[in-house]
Parts: structure tokens; sequence; C-alpha cells
């Protein structure tokens, strides 16, 4: 199952900040994704978020279409209400007002993976 990272670039020293911040979020209405006509396409099967210095990461678990996953996420409230209080503790402010806007910023957080192992692919498994 793939995983997706987005990254931000913090002030230093607001690590306790942005860990409030989290404690906070609403979490997304459903972990069932789906495309514009209404077909499953995907499943957020769960998040997690580092920092360390002036970076944090937003780590994704999921399956299915990633562009799904962009899609549902950059039309639930609680996603907004997080972006609009960490923009604070931001180097540089992304706008994401608008569900355009956020999904913009999120294609261009998204690291590039370059490798992704789990039991379903250990040789022993087989």
């Amino acid at each position: 199952m793939p995983y997706a990272a987005i990254t931000y670039r913090v002030k230093p020293g607001s690590e306790d900040e942005l860990a409030e911040v989290f404690a906070g979020f609403k979490r997304v209405d459903t972990p069932d994704m789906t495309d514009e006509n209404g077909e499953t396409a995907g499943r957020l099967l769960g998040t997690a978020v580092f920092v360390k210095d002036d970076v944090m990461v937003r780590f994704i678990h999921y399956e299915g279409d990633f562009i799904a996953i962009a899609r549902h996420m950059a039309a639930q409230q609680g996603v907004h209400n997080l972006e609009e209080k960490l923009g604070p503790y931001l180097t540089h402010r992304r706008p994401a007002a608008s569900p355009e806007e956020f999904k913009e910023n999120f294609r261009n957080a998204l690291m590039r993976c370059i490798s992704e192992l789990s039991v379903d692919t250990h040789p022993a498994g087989s």
C-alpha cells in the first residue's frame, strides 16, 4: 500500500506549537474516497506528522487513487482550518483558501517517493 509525503518549511523552534495545532485537528469525514462519478477510488489508511528544526513532513498511507485523496482532502473544512492555523509557523504561507489552491499546494509540496517496502513485497513472503 502506497505512501505519500507532503513537506512544510516551518520556523525553527515551533515544534511544540505545531504539535498543539495537530492535536486539535478535525479528521476527514470518511476515509473512503470516490471519483468524479461517485465510484470508489481509494481509502485513507492513516497519516503521521513529523517535525525537526525547519522541516515538517506529513505522511499519508493510502490505497487507490492519490488524486482522489487530494481532491477529498481539499474539500474538508478541517483541513482548511488546519492550514490556516499552521500559517504563523510556516516560513512562507501557502494560499489554501479554495480547494483549487489547496490541490496546487498539495502537488507542489509532494515529495518524490524513491522506495516503498512492505511485508507484502518481502522476498521471504513469496
